[in-house]
């Protein structure tokens, strides 16, 4: 029977995801107990189910890492100003992003501290401590950790914080071409989390040199498109050269005695994942999470009345322990109806509901529901393993349909009027043959909000030799994909 402050309880999506994304992004990780405000403007509270989703992604992340030789390390939260003025070009690009401490209790401190946005400064000076011979190198350290970049005006949960997490891999090798090669190594790992873990296919490439890293000598990165059609970068790479050991004096001698500076990447995959994840998937019912990252991955809800309830909530128990291997609730509470159950955990994205009723309980059934796509499934008691088989399928076809969207908004374009009118629907990469001028980049967004984004790896082989730039007509020497972004 349904409680009286049931319908008070039922927490819905009132905006439309296609017709108002941005309203529907929110409503669906608040209403959802996904995230909250916290006091502080810019800074989110993980809750439970998500922040599992971090410390999934960190965990499986972490051991492919691992598996490389990428070992964990952890460094202090505050850096002195006069590191972070080290190197200046990196300096200059966070600059505006820096938040200080300047009092400790009640004392003025000596230097500044800079809140961490990111740990090349601080790690540089031990790494220039720890290096001395060729026998130190190659030297490839990741710490997990929150990082804060204060400037901007208009956060948003995950896409856009003041704190977030992520990883930071900061590396040194003492020759060039293996320092490269690292590359390929670190965003196939971020690449397959994504694709294998929360589902989302991207585009991996070079990035231009507008847009590249503050101190990197090139940047790569893995582009994913939202469901408004704007761009959003994910997880990237840097190859930071010598740049920062130059600064920051990281020498070794090698096998002749003679001495030189390391090479460095860094490298990172942030919370800013998981808002692309929810954002691509969910629907207007609410969260939909892909089967390997859900907190619950089922939930069991027994339907039943005074005389069959303990049948019932027996049987259901029963199913839940053949199912040791998942993530399983049973909701056996009389507090709520069935109806208002349903609701909710569609609402929370719990990848499969099992309903067992008097019906179930006779036939020796149970009755399975995809949260993806709404598909019912009845499966004998005895053939619970085929749950296996349809979490499995889940979790592909919540890829494939990402992947089949981000193809169909990948368009190529020759014609700067084409671009334009195109890029006002925001139709998603824009992919164009360019000079590689950073005026011409910087006119294309002027004239059209549109930024590259990425030089994609795959498309560079489409390049011809009568291409001219998508904007001044000159030679081409990339193809690049331009997108509004985030």
């Amino acid at each position: 029977m349904e409680s009286l402050n049931d319908i008070d309880k039922v927490k819905k999506i009132t905006a439309d995801k296609e017709e108002n994304f941005s309203d529907w992004y929110t409503q669906v990780l608040i209403n959802s107990d996904f995230v909250d405000y916290s006091a502080v403007s810019g800074m989110m509270v993980f809750r439970p189910s998500s922040y599992f989703i971090w410390d999934s992604i960190k965990k499986y992340t972490d051991a492919f890492f691992k598996e490389v030789g990428i070992e964990d390390v952890y460094f202090p939260l505050f850096i002195p100003e006069r590191l972070l003025n080290k190197e200046k070009e990196h300096i200059k690009g966070f600059s505006p992003e820096v938040a200080w401490v300047t009092e400790g209790g009640n004392t003025k401190l000596e230097e500044k501290l800079a809140v961490r946005p990111t740990s090349e400064t601080i790690m540089y000076d031990s790494y220039s401590k720890w290096i001395k011979s060729w026998r130190d190198l190659p030297l490839r350290l990741n710490q997990w950790n929150n990082v804060v970049r204060w400037e901007f005006k208009h956060p948003t949960p995950f896409l856009r914080n003041r704190e977030f997490l992520w990883n930071e891999g900061h590396t040194a090798f003492a020759d060039e071409k293996e320092a490269l090669n690292e590359r390929d190594v670190v965003l196939g790992i971020y690449d397959n989390v994504l694709r294998n873990y929360l589902a989302l296919p991207g585009i991996r490439g070079k990035k231009t040199d507008k847009e590249k890293f503050a101190g990197a000598v090139a940047s790569y990165s893995i582009e994913l498109l939202m469901p408004d059609g704007w761009a959003i970068q994910g997880p990237d790479f840097h190859n930071d050269g010598q740049n920062f050991a130059k600064s920051f004096d990281i020498k070794y001698v090698d096998k002749s005695g003679e001495s030189k500076y390391v090479y460095q990447n860094t490298f990172a995959i942030s919370s800013r994942v998981i808002g692309i994840m929810i954002a691509t998937h969910s629907d207007n019912k609410g969260l939909i999470i892909p089967p390997k990252l859900a907190y619950i991955q089922i939930v069991i809800i027994p339907i039943y009345n005074n005389s069959n309830k303990d049948k019932i909530i027996d049987y259901s128990n029963n199913v839940k322990d053949r199912l040791k291997e998942f993530r399983v609730l049973v909701d056996s509470d009389g507090s709520y109806s069935p109806g208002w159950k349903f609701n909710e955990y569609e609402l929370k994205g719990i990848p499969l509901r099992i309903e067992i009723g008097n019906k179930e309980v006779e036939k020796n059934t149970i009755t399975v529901k995809r949260r993806d796509n709404g598909e019912k499934i009845e499966l004998e008691i005895n053939s619970l393993g085929k749950i296996n088989s349809i979490i499995d399928e889940m979790q592909v076809d919540l890829y494939e349909k990402a992947k089949k969207f981000l193809d169909s908004h990948v368009t190529k374009v020759y014609d700067f009027d084409e671009f334009k009118k195109k890029i006002q629907n925001h139709i998603g990469f824009l992919q164009a043959p360019w000079c590689g001028s950073m005026e011409c980049e910087d006119k294309i967004a002027d004239e059209t909000k549109a930024k590259a984004t990425n030089m994609p790896f795959d498309a560079q082989q489409d390049l011809k030799e009568n291409d001219v730039c998508i904007y001044c007509g000159k030679p081409a020497k990339h193809i690049v994909n331009f997108a509004r972004s985030y």
